[in-house]
């Protein structure tokens, strides 16, 4: 370990400094990468298609090629799965990223090109030590084990020689060889399917390593965390892990999850730093301690657009590019990358907190947000009234999902249905509804107004669900482990009515 450390401070101080170019020259930076997409794949079936050769412009590439979603570009997405080349991009789709998405219960399989792999992903990951020593020069997260909770990998039968499933899974089972001396636990163990066997064989390899940063989604790091110490008998990780001092996170908020990690790992040198990744891509970096704001990563051979909320349903929306965008405002996130996916809408929304340099924070789901009744409550909304009602009633949780209550037969009210599952109950469930409710009102106009002497929407319905409710849906709908999670806002009642029959 300690004869990689010179190459590492070394490779490291050159990546810093192309991010800091970057921060300093994004516009540039984003026509770059820009036109190097068009380049490479003007001859492919869609840069064919629509002439990418002689596309002079951003204006050009937005009047001529169509914002597209997962079903729009299914047809060809579709072939590459099956073993065409050349259909969206040159070079050979050997990687599928394999995600349930949350707006509708079919798979989809995402193209990871060897580039997307290279000088997306990997280059991510890169970053995120790159990012952290910046910040903590003193620290050393790689002297000891990184462990990370990724999802399987499955070969494809309708394509061999080529493989899909969670993005965290393809980029562990790829890894180049040396950097298995920084990480635990074992490849087999890593991608095993059976996350019950998987997270208990990964106990069994971990305990005694030193484990010095810990990678994955919260909700299944907090899993492994909790039987970590059952078959240790440790009253907390640091008794197991005495150095660790990082965890990277994301694919869902924190906020709900943080205090219960600051209790798992009582530490004030514990670091937390968020991600934003995807099936689609690697796309931000939490560059400033203490903050819930992301680097916009720009030069991982992506191109950016974003798409007003107010365009969003509209048959040809208008999107922005980063000299457009402004800060505060909420916008759909669309991309164009080197996996071959083109002005891509990829179903979540970001808000810009920094212009200058470009800072986001994930806000919600296109299609996930509370608006029966015209509030539009999205999911940044709930997740700060959540944290404000966990602490004033002294409550953690685990998982939660909300959805409308209909106006009644009767004429009864409509409302909002939210199902909790707890790991701390909260010392008052009424006050801790009620405080849900009161900050709602707060941060949120339109809801604070259809709340208005309760004409349009009732007080909300909380319900504490029995531990391990949300992990049986999951396993019923086949989808335990990875990145696969519970969408927390709905328009329907269809998850709601299936959580309370569990």
């Amino acid at each position: 370990m300690k004869l990689l450390s010179p190459i590492f401070n070394w490779a490291m101080k050159r990546r810093y400094e192309r991010i800091d170019f970057f921060r300093n020259h994004p516009i540039d930076t984003q026509h770059g990468v820009f036109f190097e997409l068009l380049n490479t794949a003007k001859n492919t079936e869609w840069g064919r298609k629509y002439d990418f050769a002689s596309i002079s412009t951003i204006k050009d590439y937005q009047e001529r090629v169509p914002i597209s979603r997962y079903e729009d570009l299914f047809p060809y997405l579709d072939r590459v799965f099956r073993g065409e080349d050349n259909v969206l991009w040159p070079s050979k789709i050997k990687l599928f990223s394999k995600s349930s998405g949350t707006t509708n219960a079919k798979s989809k399989f995402i193209p990871v090109s060897e580039e997307a792999l290279k000088e997306c992903h990997y280059k991510g990951g890169k970053d995120m030590i790159t990012l952290y020593l910046s910040s903590f020069p003193h620290r050393n997260p790689l002297a000891g084990k990184g462990l990370s909770v990724g999802g399987s990998v499955s070969h494809n039968e309708v394509n061999p020689g080529t493989y899909y499933g969670d993005v965290s899974g393809l980029i562990i089972k790829n890894l180049p060889g040396w950097a298995e001396f920084l990480r635990t636990p074992s490849v087999k163990t890593s991608l095993m399917s059976n996350w019950e066997e998987k997270i208990d064989q990964m106990v069994k390899e971990t305990a005694t390593q030193d484990v010095t940063n810990l990678a994955g989604v919260p909700t299944w790091t907090l899993v492994l965390l909790q039987r970590l110490l059952e078959k240790t008998g440790a009253e907390n990780v640091l008794e197991v892990w005495p150095n660790l001092q990082l965890f990277i996170h994301g694919a869902v908020s924190f906020t709900p999850y943080k205090e219960h990690f600051q209790k798992l790992i009582p530490s004030n040198g514990m670091n937390y730093m968020e991600t934003y990744t995807a099936s689609e891509g690697f796309f931000g970096l939490q560059d400033l301690p203490g903050t819930e704001e992301m680097l916009l990563m720009l030069d991982y051979g992506i191109f950016y657009e974003f798409v007003p909320m107010d365009e969003i349903n509209k048959e040809h929306p208008k999107a922005l590019t980063l000299e457009e965008v402004e800060e505060g405002k909420n916008y759909a996130l669309v991309v164009s990358s080197n996996a071959g996916l083109w002005r891509y809408m990829i179903g979540d929304t970001v808000r810009f907190t920094s212009t200058n340099p470009f800072r986001i924070r994930v806000t919600g789901r296109t299609k996930h947000f509370l608006n029966a009744f015209g509030e539009e409550v999205i999911i940044e909304n709930a997740e700060q009234a959540i944290s404000e009602a966990c602490q004033r009633t002294k409550a953690s949780i685990s998982n939660y999902t909300a959805a409308p209550i209909f106006f009644g037969k009767n004429g009864e009210n409509g409302g909002h249905e939210w199902l909790f599952e707890f790991e701390t109950q909260p010392n008052n469930i009424e006050l801790f509804g009620k405080v849900l409710d009161e900050k709602l009102k707060d941060i949120n106009s339109d809801y604070e107004a259809k709340r208005f002497k309760d004409m349009a929407l009732g007080m909300p319905v909380i319900h504490s669900l029995p531990q391990g409710t949300f992990y049986q849906w999951l396993e019923r709908k086949g989808k335990v482990g990875g990145q696969h999670k519970v969408p927390r806002l709905s328009n329907d009642r269809k998850l709601v009515e299936e959580l309370l029959a569990i």
